[in-house]
């Protein structure tokens, strides 16, 4: 149960932060209205530092069901253990982006345009061409979960071979805000890079359920690619890893 918990707290932190960042620069009247991209996936990328710092020493820091699928696709995770995973992971996205509506709901009041109201709760893509768009989300994905199966601790490598692990602490968290950040500054520019299932429909549900005034569709035909991708983009980096790992080459 402590891991579930974990998942929660830590997505839910990770989309407070990020939808928080989008809600500041899209939504009217605020301080970092218009502050564009850079800022959106650095405070991105940081939210997932956050999540990672607290959720990482009791669940592993998953937070994200294409990471909890592909691990197990590899073997390196429970299959028993990814459905309990991903309800904490879309429970705490949903909770993360009610959050940030709650913090910014002055905002959402002063802002009239329904697509800025939905979009610090789900994706959607700057062209709409669903084919393009899911092979977008696919590669963004599997660039994500390809490094992390490849990510180890730093050791110590003694010339008996013996191998000493080096903790370091919350700053073992970094790399992975480093590869979310690039991700969204190379890859994020065509769907907003959801490269998260639970980051999407999360708070997605939230958009239709909250009372927020004029807010418009929350496009659940759009839904399924921001889903769909990067599982399958889980799946094939899952795939590469134990392809080119050491006794699975033919």
């Amino acid at each position: 149960m402590d891991t579930l918990i974990a998942e929660f707290v830590g997505t839910s932190l990770l989309i407070t932060m990020g939808s928080g960042v989008v809600a500041n620069v899209v939504l009217n009247k605020t301080k970092g209205n218009n502050a564009g991209w850079m800022v959106i996936t650095t405070a991105w990328a940081l939210g997932v530092f956050i999540g990672v710092v607290v959720a990482g020493p009791h669940s592993g820091a998953h937070l994200n069901p294409a990471v909890s699928i592909g691990l197990a696709i590899a073997g390196l995770f429970d299959w028993a253990m990814v459905p309990g995973y991903i309800f904490a992971q879309v429970l705490g996205a949903m909770f993360g982006a009610g959050i940030s509506w709650l913090v910014y709901k002055d905002h959402f009041d002063a802002t009239e345009d329904p697509g800025s109201k939905f979009a610090p709760f789900g994706t959607a893509p700057a062209i709409r061409n669903l084919p393009s768009n899911l092979f977008s989300e696919i590669i963004g994905t599997s660039v994500l979960i390809i490094v992390i199966l490849y990510s180890t601790n730093p050791v110590i490598q003694y010339t008996d071979g013996e191998q000493i692990p080096i903790g370091l602490g919350a700053l073992g968290a970094l790399p992975v805000a480093f590869l979310v950040w690039v991700i969204g500054l190379a890859l994020g520019g065509t769907t907003g890079y959801a490269i998260n299932p639970a980051r999407d429909f999360g708070p997605r549900l939230m958009h239709q359920l909250l009372p927020i005034k004029g807010k418009g569709t929350s496009d659940w035909a759009y839904s399924w690619v921001p889903v769909l991708g990067p599982i399958l983009g889980a799946a094939m980096a899952a795939g590469i890893f134990l392809l080119l790992s050491e006794g699975n080459l033919v």
